[in-house]
């Protein structure tokens, strides 16, 4: 019989596995989540007074709108300041704070067009509804909205829309994690929980060079609390028994080759590049821009905004909290001059984010 979704938050179960993890993970252990939606879960089920001190939870750079690096962002802000253009995005990316903490909500109330958005199709729609202003949709996230947003680009071309346009911000998590276990160290980091809604995209074989090449064990997981219980429990085992595999925790959701129908679209439409990641800076080959074919619909190529060097705030540890160098009650702006109705680093904008998570449940 199926195991249904509330299966995966009933106390009993969680009980029995909590019990299980206390029991057999008489060691330690760091592990590290590279999905947002994993860092909420984790946060606004306690799973950290609950779980071992053996236990060390570790987030990585797996909110999209976090890792939107600060040049990207002054690139938005020039769109939304242009002319004849009306830029649309989803509603976290509105309050990233760029050059002098301008952001595009404050950059719309002083005149530049930047409209809130549900989905790339309402930005198309837009389009559709101002034939005279072209229509620049700020797209951002990883392997998961890329789908929507290249069904959208071949939408347009079918429809010749012409004054519909895509700043491509879209990253790819696997680059990430190479990137990150490339560093000295690695943050010291054992285990990886792997990110489910990526995941049912892309599959688990895109991960196996965390297991083949750094020894490191990886799971991939679903977001009710007995998901990551069963994730952890299973990292558990693979380090105890010094075993470094990639197994998927997920199959209700996640098939070891991902979508195929998902991974082919993205593939019609865009093509790897070079991008930038907020604390991990350029990554080689970890973004998606259009194929030339698509190039009219191109933001980059219509309008060549300057992508210029941004000063971070030095105080602000956004880029070392999406490394996993540090918790984000580390930060010295933690809960003082930054929280979730006043942030400084976009790590407190989205609620996806593990400052704003921290900070929102008291971990």
């Amino acid at each position: 019989m199926r195991t249904t979704d509330s299966a995966f938050s009933d106390p009993e179960i969680c009980s029995a596995l909590l019990r299980r993890i206390h029991t057999e993970l008489n060691f330690p252990m760091r592990f590290m989540e590279l999905c947002g939606t994993h860092t909420a879960a984790v946060y606004r089920n306690g799973l950290h007074s609950l779980l071992p001190r053996t236990l060390t939870h570790i987030s990585g750079p797996g909110c999209p709108v976090c890792v939107t690096h600060g040049r990207e962002i002054a690139a938005c802000l020039e769109l939304a300041g242009k002319d004849g253009v009306i830029t649309a995005c989803f509603g976290d990316m509105m309050r990233i704070p760029g050059p002098g903490g301008m952001t595009l909500a404050k950059a719309g109330a002083e005149g530049a067009s930047a409209v809130v958005v549900y989905s790339p199709l309402d930005a198309l729609r837009l389009a559709e509804a101002h034939p005279d202003r072209t229509v620049v949709f700020l797209g951002v996230g990883f392997e998961t909205t890329a789908p929507a947003t290249a069904a959208t680009v071949l939408r347009a071309a079918a429809q010749g829309m012409d004054n519909f346009a895509l700043f491509s911000m879209h990253k790819l998590i696997p680059p990430a994690l190479e990137a990150l276990l490339a560093e000295e160290d690695a943050g010291g980091i054992d285990a990886f929980l792997l990110p489910g809604h990526v995941s049912v995209v892309i599959g688990t074989a895109p991960y196996r060079f965390i297991a083949e090449k750094y020894g490191k064990p990886g799971v991939v997981g679903g977001f009710e609390p007995a998901d990551i219980l069963l994730a952890l429990l299973a990292l558990a085992g693979m380090r105890r028994e010094g075993r470094a595999e990639i197994r998927n925790c997920y199959g209700r959701a996640v098939d070891a080759d991902g979508n195929l129908r998902a991974r082919a679209l993205i593939s019609s439409v865009f093509e790897p590049a070079d991008a930038l990641w907020r604390g991990l800076g350029s990554i080689p080959r970890s973004g998606l821009i259009l194929r030339g074919e698509y190039e009219r619909f191109d933001a980059r190529a219509r309008f060549a905004p300057d992508l210029p060097d941004v000063p971070e705030n030095p105080a602000c540890r956004c880029g070392d909290v999406l490394r996993g160098r540090i918790a984000p009650r580390n930060c010295p702006l933690f809960g003082n001059r930054c929280s979730p109705a006043n942030p400084t680093g976009p790590c407190m904008v989205s609620a996806e984010g593990s400052c704003a998570a921290a900070f929102r449940y008291g971990a």
